[in-house]
């Protein structure tokens, strides 16, 4: 019979996570949501309750609309992007193809990169005047492209560049979903005559559904958080093509310090996540 201090023992190695997560997850979610119900007019001042007044104020703000609709944009192509790249990606490294082990390795350099270096590296690269990419398209016979300086290439620009540095991540995780599928079942649909289709279909997809979802729930999540980029690369510009509503936070809480607008926009920021993550996870949630 168990006693009852064994059965206290889980919850004292679950304790130390819980208070993380109560610390570094929760609370900032609760303090954000006090803040938006509060303003302050000047520095040093104490916070003064307004109620739902920041969230009018933002729904007046077309500032605030284009944000919203910069950030759906990102994301709705971005997200999509990044998760059939990497299953396409974790499908040709779980191949048996010789030397695969280097290929896996290479596939881990953009990740290894820090995001600031790999922004101001892109930023080089894809300079109008004397950017490598433009001087590749030059000697191709091509005309040079303005890339981030440009209102209709901005956006495109950066989901580019935030695919390839997160491509590879989200592909280990697929690639270790793919592994945990047993080859016998496999090799079995391949008596049978499956085609890889079929074996993609019946097999693939349904056996790794768990890690598919961990990855599009996680994607989700790290590409609406996303404002680095966007900071480093365009400062949300040109003409706020680019002005995400992370980035929108951020400048309303550090340039303008408006830290009720900030919050008021954070908290809206957590509820459109929530939204499209239930939707994802009811869409992919496992059959077995």
């Amino acid at each position: 019979m168990i006693e009852a201090r064994d059965k206290k023992v889980p919850y004292l190695f679950l304790f130390p996570a819980f208070v993380g997560l109560l610390l570094f997850k929760l609370y900032p979610i609760f303090s954000a949501i006090i803040q938006s119900l509060h303003t302050r007019i000047f520095l040093g001042e104490e916070l003064k309750f307004v109620g739902l007044n920041n969230y009018i104020n933002l729904f007046e703000d077309p500032v605030f609309w284009n944000s919203l609709k910069v950030t759906l944009k990102f994301n709705l192509v971005i997200n999509p992007l990044q998760i059939v790249l990497a299953l396409l990606l974790a499908l040709l490294l779980n191949a048996n193809i010789k030397h695969i082990a280097i290929f896996r390795g290479i596939n881990f350099v953009p990740v290894a990169v820090s995001v600031p270096t790999a922004c101001i590296l892109w930023k080089i690269m894809l300079s109008p005047e004397q950017g490598v990419v433009n001087s590749i398209l030059v000697a191709l016979g091509m005309n040079p492209q303005p890339f981030l300086t440009s209102s209709s290439q901005a956006l495109g620009s950066i989901i580019a560049i935030a695919s390839w540095k997160g491509v590879g991540y989200w592909a280990l995780f697929l690639l270790a979903g793919l592994q945990e599928i047993p080859p016998t079942l496999y090799e079995a649909s391949s008596i049978d005559g499956a085609s890889r289709w079929q074996q993609f279909r019946v097999i693939t997809y349904p056996m790794m559904k768990r890690s598919l979802t961990f990855v599009v729930v996680s994607d989700t999540v790290a590409n609406m958080l996303l404002f680095a980029p966007m900071y480093i690369l365009t400062s949300g510009g040109p003409n706020k093509s680019t002005n995400v509503l992370m980035l929108e936070s951020y400048n309303s809480a550090f340039l303008y310090s408006d830290m009720g607008r900030a919050s008021a926009i954070l908290v809206i920021m957590v509820l459109i996540t929530f939204i499209i993550i239930s939707i994802e996870s009811k869409l992919l949630k496992p059959e077995y």
